[in-house]
């Protein structure tokens, strides 16, 4: 499917100017000498060989063409790890491309600082004279916007082509969507189970269940994780680099760190990094995927996302993969559907989404919260030992698994009574698997209930008593998970019961909040006026904290 877009009025903000034009290091700019047929414009998530872009490309009147800019790492304070990886994964989708013949235009930040990816994109349009932009639809709704006003300025046609990396197309999810008053998951997950006949006999699912989540909330004894495989390590070469030289030259005021580099940037990486995942890690990954632990970063975790998020896998290869560990008896149902409902469902069912309610979805603030993200967000210099340890993981790596996203970092923007944007912001900047079509919803309409659960049923709000459930982070802590008031109140605790005084209203009529309403309404006056002024307190300190 093609759609032609047509031009609407830009909303952006333009970037800044360009400081400097070096020569490019990877790609000679190219000056043709005749007029190209189709400009093939590649974004940074769109690495896929089998991309709708290329289906009919013609080396000899097509032409690729790819690009980096300072605006797609400083409209949000992308993270070194993120930018890092980005380049280097496109510098070597584009060397791939040429060893297929396929002629490639690539402007390195190195070489032409373009401000915009509507800076470069006119440029190339400049030299190249094509007769037609072909591209795949964006994953960023700033973007295409910015793409859309484009063409308009310019009076050239750009031809965006459905991304058939996903199992569910834009407009087919927003048919399936106008058939429900409330937008849920687990409506979507079934119906695409049984569309594309995953984990199905028939019309049911195998097993007799459509999912296993009460299997799939499993913690650590004292002991802690046992046995845990070491995740492949990819080696860094010529490219990878020089890519992350760029970033340190270019970016070197951005936060997190490159000593710890290791992420799949080709595809054959990608697939080293889902075969370890299969073959070592997923036959405990349903137990243990909401579990947490000091200093052990991944886990049972699959460490694919990004891979999956930049198009280096199809979530087809994926699922594929998954279910014939379960038929050769490798991993066990419970394992097999947590990791399934992930990919088709989850990560499908938040593109559609996004896509259903931007821009609105940038904007909304269901519960007008205006405080600042605490500094230590940036540096993960916090006595909070379960903030410390995924946020100074985060900084090194680049990654936090989902539990650490939703329940420490996001849980604590609700309670903190964060600025929704503001967090979202944060949550695109430090992640390598952060495209706004996935972070977004995630964080606005899930970890702080923005949207005033558009497509979730409760606002997911824990005490310091959930994290020292799920794992040890409270060990050692200055401040005791079971303690709302005083000096050694836990944040968390102390945070989440004054969410409780504040929404009790909302949360008794909710069926799936009403208990843990309820608890507030048995404390006598006393108690609820000393969590409000310790709450007051806290949230007065946050950055101290």
């Amino acid at each position: 499917m093609t759609v032609v877009i047509k031009p609407i009025k830009s909303v952006l903000k333009p970037a800044p100017k360009p400081t400097s034009t070096p020569v490019s290091k990877l790609v000679p700019k190219q000056v043709p000498t005749k007029k190209t047929r189709h400009l093939i414009f590649i974004l940074g998530d769109q690495l896929d060989e089998n991309s709708a872009a290329l289906t009919d490309f013609d080396p000899q009147l097509d032409q690729i063409f790819m690009a980096e800019v300072v605006a797609e790492s400083t409209h949000v304070w992308s993270s070194k790890t993120r930018t890092a990886f980005f380049f280097s994964a496109m510098r070597h989708f584009a060397k791939a491309q040429q060893g297929r013949g396929f002629p490639v235009d690539y402007a390195a930040i190195g070489a032409h600082k373009f401000a915009t990816l509507s800076d470069a994109l006119t440029d190339a349009i400049t030299r190249f004279r094509p007769a037609k932009i072909i591209m795949v639809e964006p994953g960023d709704w700033r973007i295409e916007q910015a793409l859309v006003a484009l063409s308009e300025h310019l009076k050239l046609p750009i031809a965006m082509r459905e991304d058939q990396h996903f199992l569910i197309s834009r407009l087919e999810f927003a048919e399936w969507a106008s058939g429900y008053k409330q937008m849920r998951m687990e409506y979507f997950y079934r119906m695409m189970r049984k569309r594309h006949q995953v984990m199905m006999d028939g019309d049911d699912p195998i097993g007799g269940r459509w999912n296993y989540d009460t299997e799939n909330r499993g913690a650590f004894d004292k002991k802690g994780p046992q046995n845990i495989p070491v995740p492949p390590v990819f080696a860094v070469d010529a490219i990878t680099k020089s890519a992350i030289a760029d970033v340190e030259k270019n970016f070197g005021s951005h936060p997190g760190t490159l000593e710890h580099f290791n992420w799949p940037v080709t595809r054959s990486d990608a697939l080293i990094a889902l075969k370890s995942f299969i073959e070592e890690r997923l036959v405990k990954y349903g137990k243990f995927q909401d579990a947490m632990w000091t200093d052990e970063p991944f886990l049972q975790h699959s460490l694919i996302s990004s891979s999956l998020n930049m198009k280096l896998l199809n979530p087809r290869e994926v699922i594929a993969a998954a279910v014939q560990a379960l038929k050769k008896g490798h991993a066990p149902i419970e394992a097999v559907e947590g990791f399934v409902r992930q990919v088709l469902g989850w990560r499908e069912f938040m593109r559609g989404m996004y896509w259903l309610d931007m821009p609105g979805m940038r904007a909304a603030n269901h519960y007008g919260h205006t405080r600042p993200l605490p500094t230590w967000y940036w540096t993960g210099d916090t006595h909070m030992n379960c903030m410390k340890q995924t946020l100074q993981q985060t900084l090194r790596y680049g990654y936090a698994h989902h539990i650490q996203r939703l329940m420490v970092t996001g849980i604590w923007g609700l309670l903190a009574e964060t600025q929704p944007q503001e967090m979202a912001d944060w949550y695109l900047s430090v992640y390598v698997d952060a495209i706004d079509w996935v972070e977004l919803p995630n964080v606005a309409g899930m970890a702080l209930y923005a949207n005033g659960g558009r497509f979730t049923s409760k606002p997911y709000i824990a005490s310091g008593q959930y994290i020292k459930r799920m794992s040890n982070y409270c060990v050692g802590c200055q401040y005791k998970p079971e303690v709302r008031v005083g000096a050694v109140a836990c944040p968390f605790t102390t945070l989440y019961w004054n969410f409780l005084d504040k929404h009790e209203k909302t949360l008794v009529k909710n069926p799936r909040t009403s208990l843990m309403a309820k608890n507030i309404t048995r404390l006598p006056d006393d108690e609820r006026a000393a969590i409000r002024a310790q709450a007051l307190v806290t949230l007065k300190n946050l950055d101290s904290l």
